[in-house]
């Protein structure tokens, strides 16, 4: 009998998070640095940071096929995009959770410590009440139980420890961010900018803001961290720990305090929950090395495990109480998913500025905030869109010779004209029709069910996209660019990952899953703030808010736990 209470007391824990990306380290952080005892379980292989980035700042050279993937390699990533040698440590094989698309849908996942903090975009823009306000004006969607002021504090507390790169713009469609020296644009968006600013007075181009140390100040060297680089391999793993990642940030910081414990390898299977006492208790984990279920132990319970798989735990987390996932009185849960619609790409060539050269390289681009439907419903699509700009100048090679011609002009490569490229990142309102589930007899090798992934494009989104591919081409028209296009890429969903929703917040039980500090309504001591908690996508990158949700829940986790209200 003491082994067994032995071997349950070494499973304790005051809480528990699942999840280490970028809102599950923030949890670790907050919890950790109030002195909680804390396991946080990560599905896939450990990853440490500055040891396990086996590509960083290599050049193409050093690399057997200049980056290139065997056909051998291939077989066993058929469903991932984009494979390269300089990336494929952080790709996930195919047999390791299967889903099924009942509409085509690209899952894109992080299974590492780290998650997909490791690999984002690293672009942190601020929401605005007229983000916050959005489903109360056009009725899709919930009310958000918050507003700006609620999260304000908070953006900034996050921001002055993870680092941010821009300038203080003054718009109210974006509020400032706490920010260091932003990258500087290139001569070619910096003449876009100029032009729309000449042609249109409701849009402004600004500088990116993005997780990057310029400018480290003494809390970033706390953490280990130096300035960026401006290598442009972010994705490969940092090794100066210039942008924010949970490796290099947020879990080595709460590993100081000595009240973490990292389990890699730990599958979650569902979050237990005892009927007698009305809350969850702890969390059910495969071993994915010897398949063997284990359970851990925890007063609170931090759901942070990316959207889909948010959505999925708690579909598999059933009891008497709650027979169709755990928290769904409303019958929501799995419901209202939604993304960012990157349909929309462009482009244009300028034959000027051919005196100038660019030095260096910009792991940032320029950024266009929403400009559509804002004060007032002026198209005939809800919400809006922001837009991405990169520009440069390349060079081309006639390979149309032979010879001596031929080896000629590749050994002289000719430059061509600047170009600016273009990217629409557009709001996509929540439908209910859109939505997961779990399949009732497929299983993946671990036994949990497949989720079914059953999502589309609306004619909201196709509107969107047709207004983007008019408003490009005339703002490359009147900025006197030539070679002009843009285009509907088709793009299915999930294509540009950022999907939210499922589990949303909300005033009403009936409605909603969580309420306004990321709650479960009827499980309080279930914490969920990763994007499956949003109730409306925004048209900003989502990182930064699930972030400060993060650390606004765990704070206010923490005063209820010593108050025992959880």
């Amino acid at each position: 009998m003491s082994n067994i209470l032995d071997t349950v007391k070494n499973r304790t824990y005051d809480a528990i998070v699942i999840g280490s990306g970028a809102s599950g380290g923030w949890a670790a952080k907050e919890l950790c640095d109030k002195g909680l005892k804390t396991l946080v379980l990560e599905r896939g292989r450990d990853v440490k940071h500055g040891v396990d980035y086996p590509a960083a700042s290599k050049a193409p050279w050093d690399f057997e096929y200049r980056g290139a993937v065997t056909l051998q390699e291939r077989t066993a990533f058929q469903g991932s995009r984009f494979l390269r040698a300089e990336t494929l440590n952080w790709a996930m094989k195919d047999d390791e959770q299967p889903f099924i698309q009942e509409k085509p849908f690209r899952w894109v996942r992080g299974y590492h410590m780290g998650g997909k903090s490791l690999l984002w975009a690293r672009q942190t823009q601020r929401w605005s009440d007229y983000d916050f306000e959005g489903p109360q004006r056009d009725r899709f969607a919930v009310n958000w139980p918050i507003r700006y002021k609620d999260l304000e504090p908070w953006y900034s507390y996050v921001e002055k420890f993870a680092g941010v790169a821009g300038d203080r713009d003054g718009l109210t469609v974006l509020p400032d961010s706490e920010v260091m020296p932003g990258f500087e644009m290139s001569c070619i968006e910096q003449y876009f900018k100029e032009n729309i600013k000449k042609h249109f007075n409701d849009r402004d181009v600004i500088k990116g803001r993005c997780a990057h140390l310029t400018d480290p100040q003494q809390i970033h060297t706390q953490q280990g961290r130096g300035k960026c680089q401006n290598q442009t391999m972010c994705n490969r793993g940092c090794l100066y720990g210039g942008y924010f990642s949970s490796n290099a940030s947020t879990l080595p910081w709460a590993q100081k305090t000595g009240k973490l414990t990292l389990r890699p390898h730990a599958v979650v299977h569902s979050i237990i929950y005892d009927d007698k006492k009305g809350k969850a208790t702890g969390v059910r984990v495969i071993d994915s090395t010897t398949k063997e279920m284990i359970e851990f132990y925890a007063s609170i319970i931090f759901l942070n495990a990316s959207t889909l798989n948010s959505n999925a735990i708690l579909l598999n987390s059933t009891s008497h109480r709650f027979p169709n996932g755990l928290g769904n009185d409303g019958n929501v849960l799995g419901k209202f998913i939604s993304w960012h619609n990157y349909r929309g790409k462009g482009g244009a060539e300028f034959e000027g500025f051919k005196d100038k050269k660019t030095d260096g390289r910009n792991p940032s681009n320029a950024y266009m905030p929403r400009f559509r439907n804002v004060l007032k419903q002026e198209t005939d699509f809800l919400r809006g869109y922001a837009i991405g700009l990169g520009g440069g100048r390349g060079t081309w090679t006639d390979t149309s010779k032979i010879g001596d011609e031929l080896r000629e002009n590749i050994q002289h490569p000719k430059w061509g004209n600047r170009r600016l490229s273009s990217w629409m990142m557009g709001e996509v309102v929540p439908l209910e029709k859109n939505h997961v589930r779990l399949h009732a007899d497929l299983k993946d090798k671990y036994g949990i069910p497949q989720l079914i992934v059953s999502c589309e494009w609306s004619e909201n989104d196709d509107k969107m996209v047709a207004d983007y591919i008019e408003q490009t081409k005339e703002m490359f028209s009147k900025a006197g660019f030539i070679n002009i296009n843009a285009e509907d890429t088709k793009s299915p969903p999930g294509a540009d990952i950022h999907e939210v929703g499922g589990v949303r917040m909300g005033e009403d039980p009936k409605t909603s899953m969580l309420n306004k500090w990321n709650q479960l309504h009827a499980c309080k001591n279930v914490i969920v703030s990763d994007g499956s908690c949003m109730t409306s996508t925004g048209t900003q990158n989502p990182t930064l808010t699930f972030m400060a949700l993060t650390a606004r829940a765990a704070n206010h986790a923490i005063e209820e736990l010593k108050k025992r209200n959880i």
